[in-house]
């Protein structure tokens, strides 16, 4: 059975699985004004990251959530050796039902995940995003945008990373946002890095970068590996990332 796109890029040693790859975290964490009093929330951590790198720069107390077990456990071992275990909870929950009371967090930061939900998922975690951020909170999020709708490129990549995903237009999601009261919406928006060798130097590294590669060029890696490099690169033009602060 062939994997999802992100967790065969995971496996071969990327750790940056984001569409603008750290530019646009980078961007996303200006916008959140983070530090040590606020209450932060990351909604689909994967193996905690971004979570990590927040707790220790910015000394904030961060719970982050995941529906995979195996990355929760990775994501724990990496917050302990990075020496956050106190600061950080790592919880599995699901994004449409958050286990948190109303007004509970200062941010809500949810990257390259509301892609791969349908119209009602993305509705659903917009709806539970708002519900536990406090008044005056921001949203980040960070996702795949359409340069232009396009329902061939969207089934294209859909194939490509084994996940049904549905990537909207700059205007798309912003006007997402804004229906579920989000009522201030700032963007930054670029190509897509992902896979791209300049992409993966700049949030990987060349070592990091070269790892990727020999991993992928093993004989049981190389189909995937190669059908998602053609696809990125044949739709360079037409895809690209969004990355949203949206106040509440």
């Amino acid at each position: 059975m062939a994997e999802a796109g992100h967790t065969f890029l995971a496996k071969l040693g990327k750790k940056r699985l984001r569409p603008g790859g750290r530019k646009a975290t980078d961007w996303l964490i200006e916008q959140g004004q983070f530090s040590s009093d606020k209450k932060v929330l990351e909604v689909a951590c994967n193996m905690g990251t971004t979570t990590i790198e927040l707790a220790k720069k910015y000394g904030c107390r961060i719970t982050a959530v995941d529906l995979d077990k195996a990355a929760l456990n990775q994501a724990r071992v990496n917050g302990d050796k990075a020496g956050v275990g106190e600061l950080v909870t790592f919880e599995q929950a699901n994004a449409m039902k958050l286990p948190y009371e109303d007004s509970s967090f200062d941010i809500v930061i949810n990257e390259a995940m509301l892609t791969m939900q349908s119209e009602k998922g993305k509705n659903k975690c917009l709806d539970e995003y708002y519900r536990v951020l406090k008044p005056g909170g921001v949203l980040l999020t960070h996702d795949v945008m359409l340069k232009q709708k396009d329902e061939a490129v969207r089934e294209e990549l859909s194939r490509a990373i084994n996940v049904n995903v549905g990537p909207l237009t700059e205007g798309s999601w912003i006007q997402l946002a804004r229906s579920h009261k989000f009522d201030q919406v700032e963007t930054f928006v670029g190509n897509m890095t992902l896979m791209s060798p300049r992409g993966m130097i700049y949030d990987e590294g060349l070592g990091g970068t070269l790892k990727i590669i020999r991993n992928a060029l093993k004989k049981e890696n190389r189909p995937q590996f190669v059908k998602m490099f053609k696809m990125f690169k044949k739709n360079q033009e037409k895809l690209g990332f969004i990355a949203m602060a949206s106040r509440k």
